[in-house]
């Protein structure tokens, strides 16, 4: 069996290969550069505390915890005032969850990068080669080849190909898949310093500052990093107004100044050196000592690809999304592509896979996605300009601040930031009898990262076990006072581990003392990828495997029907086969080597797959994106497709969305987010 190919070798290219790696499949990864992660610590990533789950079981957990922090607190300020302040659980041995949330990991993204690489070097089944840049596909009913140009050019022939190249993906212009949207939703003057603030260990987002102005739109963020460095984020005004190095120096220290607090000011003193090494900027304001690190501007686009899926190969990441506005993360998204299709590959590649299967992917990342994106364009007019519109004109029935909606997009939480829940999947199980909600979590929701004992005895996070096969788990109170050897063959345990080997792909049983909601003997079946797929009353060795079958893509799945409809418009993907490896002399029937299409998207970053909060340019750069504000209309983003004569339409920029208008972004059944130049 040919090998998976991974185009781009960014966070989620690299996390990608070593999930496949972890479930046995072979892939190499086509890295169009050196290989070598050059050093900004302006640009960061926050991952959310399932996507560093995913990164940490991948072998990545020192790193985070060494090269990343995670805060005390996140604390909002309007002007002088502390409006919202949500304080995170601390880190505990046993990581017992309690009621305050766990904070986000904060990182460079070149440090994320350098563990994942460092991850995948220790893998077998794992190769990546740089210096290879794609050049040309071609699919057939055993495979997909790949022809790349530079140092390692030749034919690789692979089972499947996940374009994770990046904004400007290469993998994507092939295809032929357009990538619509809008340019420059919003734009920020960055920069990365050491110094120290009044809050330690605490990230601020701070609403139109005093020092800047005051007006509604001014704001600026303020999160920690390991090492006593921050990074700073002050949100532009639209345009494309040039930030100069003077210009940037004068913002930080602004905002420094501003949290600095009062000083008296001395007779005579100006701006210039202090008695203590300090710098006093204007009447009575201290600036304290700081070390300018990185800067740069980093720019939001929001795009989202047509297909996710043309036969045998995929779009995940920055490929396939783009967004970002309002504090929500393109990096979590994207690693939650990786993690959602790397077991049905996983799947397809040992045992042969349906089409609903692998179309369930473009079904429950593209419907993810493009909900976010429907959730930040209705709450960019309120967030941004305020003025011009009504609360219930832009979220009908809601009664949250501003303030609440931006802490939803920064900590992950809300429509804006929450983990997915794949409610309409295609794989879920037939509808069973009428027994009413089992759990708290709904089905196709995440599941709660609970303790639970396994089979040799040791007692460990539900998280940690995600990734290799479905999970089954039985609530069993009072488990943890009796000997393993007692409890594994009393009760329902024989029984239930019977059922659980004869289901029709591989299941790990497990036992928890409780879930949230559950009632004891209840049965939680689990995928791989952490989503709940259904609770039982007790052993259905019958409901089981009807529950297995459609996880796998089987005919009892009841959204066979819409996954179709949903699911990707490409080529039919027939059992793989065919040669492993690569070839020198080029694939059967393989086209003679062509450029790559120039790229004709105006989104920004370079091209590469899965980048981070953001792609800062050099000091005092312009950004590459056009101009369109952020405040605009949630009707600007897009509207459904047969506007104008069936072109593909979209509302016009900067103007209002009428209430209760169908949603602009990507609503069922229509196309998705009007492009300027797509």
């Amino acid at each position: 069996m040919d090998p998976v190919i991974v185009v781009g070798a960014g966070p989620v290219g690299l996390s990608l290969a070593l999930a496949l790696a972890r479930l046995g499949v072979p892939s190499v990864v086509l890295d169009e550069t050196p290989g070598q992660e050059e050093t900004r610590p302006a640009r960061t990533a926050v991952l959310r505390p399932d996507t560093a789950a995913f990164v940490g079981r991948l072998g990545c957990a020192d790193a985070l915890e060494s090269a990343g922090t995670r805060w005390a607190a996140w604390r909002i300020m309007r002007r002088r005032r502390l409006v919202e302040r949500v304080a995170f659980a601390p880190r505990t041995p046993d990581d017992v969850a309690g009621p305050a949330p766990a904070s986000p990991v904060h990182l460079p993204q070149h440090a994320l990068t350098r563990a994942l690489r460092a991850a995948l070097a220790r893998e077998k089944l794992a190769e990546v080669v740089t210096g290879s840049r794609l050049s040309d596909l071609e699919q057939d009913e055993h495979g997909i080849s790949a022809h790349t140009r530079g140092p390692n050019g030749t034919w690789w022939r692979g089972s499947y190909l996940i374009g994770c190249d990046g904004p400007r993906s290469t993998v994507r212009k092939l295809l032929d898949i357009r990538f619509p949207g809008r340019t420059a939703v919003e734009r920020h003057a960055v920069a990365a310093l050491r110094c120290e603030l009044p809050w330690p260990g605490e990230a601020l987002l701070h609403r139109s500052p005093p020092r800047q102005g005051g007006g509604p739109g001014s704001e600026v963020s303020a999160r920690p990093l390991a090492d006593g460095v921050w990074r700073l984020d002050w949100l532009l005004p639209p345009g494309r107004e040039l930030v100069t190095p003077d210009a940037l120096v004068a913002r930080i220290r602004d905002s420094l100044a501003g949290w600095s607090g009062e000083a008296p000011a001395e007779p005579g003193t100006g701006p210039g050196p202090d008695g203590d090494g300090n710098r006093r900027h204007g009447p009575g304001r201290l600036v304290p000592p700081y070390e300018l690190l990185d800067t740069g501007v980093h720019t939001v686009h929001h795009r989202l690809a047509r297909r996710w899926r043309q036969g045998r190969a995929f779009l995940a990441g920055d490929a396939a999304h783009l967004l970002g506005a309002l504090g929500t993360q393109g990096l979590d998204e994207g690693l939650r592509d990786a993690e959602n299709l790397a077991w049905k590959l996983g799947l397809a590649w040992h045992h042969g896979a349906s089409e609903l299967l692998l179309d369930s992917y473009q079904a429950e990342r593209r419907g993810a996605v493009a909900a976010r994106l429907r959730a930040a364009d209705q709450a960019l007019p309120l967030l941004r300009d305020g003025r011009s519109v009504r609360w219930r004109t832009v979220l009908p029935g809601a009664a949250r601040g501003r303030s609440t909606l931006l802490t939803d997009g920064h900590l992950g939480r809300g429509p804006l930031g929450a983990p997915p829940v794949y409610a309409r999947t295609p794989l879920a199980p037939p509808a069973g009898p009428a027994d009413g909600p089992l759990v708290e979590t709904v089905p196709g929701a995440p599941v709660v990262d609970v303790a639970v004992t396994a089979s040799d005895g040791s007692v460990v996070r539900l998280h940690d076990r995600l990734g290799q096969g479905l999970l089954v788990i039985l609530v069993a109170p009072g488990t943890t006072v009796w000997d393993r050897r007692h409890w594994q063959s009393a009760g329902l345990m024989p029984r239930l581990t019977s059922a659980v080997a004869a289901l029709p792909m591989s299941a790990e049983l497990l036992v928890t003392e409780s879930y949230p909601g559950a009632a004891a003997h209840t049965v939680l079946l689990v995928r791989p990828d952490g989503h709940l797929v259904t609770a039982l009353a007790g052993v259905r060795p019958e409901e089981m495997t009807a529950c297995a079958e459609a996880v796998r893509g089987g005919t009892h799945g009841r959204g066979a029907g819409a996954a179709r409809r949903a699911g990707s418009e490409g080529a039919p993907v027939p059992p793989a086969g065919g040669p492993a490896g690569r070839s020198t002399s080029g694939a059967s029937g393989a086209a003679p080597e062509a450029g790559a299409p120039e790229a004709s998207e105006a989104s920004g970053g370079p091209g590469r797959g899965g980048s981070g909060e953001g792609t800062p340019g050099s000091h005092g750069a312009t950004d590459g994106g056009g101009a369109t504000g952020a405040g605009g209309a949630a009707g600007a983003i897009g509207a459904a497709e047969g506007r104008d004569g069936g072109a593909e339409g979209g509302g016009t920029e900067g103007s209002a969305g009428a209430a209760g208008a169908p949603s602009p972004v990507d609503p069922v059944g229509t196309s998705m987010l009007h492009s300027e130049s797509d």
